[in-house]
């Protein structure tokens, strides 16, 4: 077996810098198709054709890997592979896709390969600074392959954590590297596309964890969750040390979607107000009971004051980042720029309930047993929470449409 000698690895952090650079970058997937299909590499500027690694090595017809993918890309590949891009190998760990590598380098191919694959990049999270000031930051914690965003709000050696995704050590990390506390954690709501690190983050660090109580019941099995949490309830203030962090109860994503306003001036939307788009209402499995309270809780939300800081709960394409990569707008700006918004400012109720009711896509099954786990009714392994997990969100309507018709993120 050929094993090869050299590497031109690109890490998940790499792969992101190019991505906000909008270069053009040519991907080959060597996953199976049907994980190709459900979690593509997507982005600005990006390209990609699936050809599976296994048929690669039967097409190529060789003793040693390495020349079976020589031949199959001599034979199969020479008119798809572009020789004035670089080419990304990818599969899922790493492993395979080096072989494909250093194939495509012997024949002059400007190769690379995605170090960890595709599991490295679906697991990559990055932080930046909202705001980083003595008295109070803001950090962002985003996971790029998937579109979630969670927050960390710092203040006198405490941080509240917003929304935690799965994996703690970016969260963990931050608190170190700010020689501050986690004192509290809170879910705006309780997640569908993925699950939620919060009762974790909560175990590891000693703080206290919240949820509006009509949240800690399954939508659709209505069982009660199985742990314990502290209530959030409608206009509830919670300290940041010296700041306050108001709850505003906004319906309609789920029943229990909270959204929390830090000073009258940053405005964490949970799964309600995006960049580009709106949360959907179908998620509970109620989306004709549910439409009509989202459409009142966006109405409630665009009365507030318009120079409000909008930091989203999902993004869904890096093009939405701001020049300094953070995901944030004003509300004066979305309530010109956001389709979604603008059809609402210019609707009846009744006109944009249709609205919501006609733009939903096919309910996506995995999500009902996310919540399961959001609510402690089922408690999977690692690799069943990551295949759970595996794909973009679509909790948007922008973003579910873009999965329906194969757009890019």
């Amino acid at each position: 077996m050929t094993r090869p000698t050299t590497e031109i690895a690109w890490t998940a952090g790499e792969l992101l810098n190019q991505l906000r650079r909008r270069q053009k970058l040519f991907v080959l997937d060597v996953r199976n198709r049907d994980e190709f299909e459900k979690f593509p590499l997507e982005g600005p500027g990006v390209s990609a054709i699936n050809f599976p690694y296994f048929e690669m090595l039967e097409s190529g017809g060789k003793d040693d890997m390495v020349d079976s993918i020589v031949a199959c890309a001599q034979q199969d590949l020479a008119n798809k592979l572009p020789r004035d891009l670089p080419v990304l190998a990818v599969c899922a760990k790493g492993g395979t896709s080096e072989f494909v590598m250093q194939g495509l380098q012997r024949l002059g191919y400007d190769a690379g390969n995605l170090q960890g694959g595709m599991n490295a990049w679906g697991n990559y999270y990055e932080s930046q600074a909202i705001l980083d000031t003595h008295e109070l930051s803001i950090f962002q914690i985003s996971r790029p392959a998937r579109g979630c965003l969670s927050y960390m709000v710092v203040s006198d050696g405490n941080a509240i954590v917003i929304d935690p995704l799965r994996q703690l050590h970016a969260y963990l990390d931050m608190a170190r590297a700010r020689g501050c506390s986690i004192s509290m954690i809170i879910d705006t709501h309780s997640h569908a596309d993925h699950i939620s690190g919060g009762l974790a983050l909560a175990a590891a660090t000693g703080a206290s964890y919240h949820l509006h109580p009509y949240d800690a019941i399954h939508p659709m099995d209505l069982l009660p969750a199985t742990f314990p949490y502290e209530p959030i309830r409608d206009g509830q203030v919670l300290r940041a040390g010296k700041h306050e962090l108001r709850a505003v109860h906004i319906p309609g994503h789920t029943l229990g979607l909270v959204a929390l306003i830090l000073d009258d001036q940053y405005l964490f939307t949970g799964d309600s107000i995006f960049i580009r788009s709106i949360a959907r209402p179908d998620l509970g499995g109620k989306s004709e009971a549910w439409a009509p309270l989202h459409t009142r809780s966006l109405r409630k939300l665009l009365e507030m004051p318009e120079q409000t800081t909008v930091l989203p709960g999902h993004f869904s394409t890096l093009e939405e980042a701001d020049t300094g990569g953070n995901f944030q707008a004003t509300l004066c700006d979305l309530k010109r720029q956001n389709e979604s918004l603008l059809v609402l400012q210019r609707e009846s109720d009744d006109g944009f309930v249709r609205y919501l009711l006609d733009s939903l896509p096919k309910f996506i099954p995995e999500y009902a047993e996310i919540k399961r786990v959001n609510t402690g009714l089922l408690s999977p392994a690692e690799d069943d929470a990551a295949t759970l997990e595996l794909g973009k969100n679509v909790c948007g309507l922008a973003q579910a449409q873009a999965a329906v018709h194969g757009e890019s993120r």
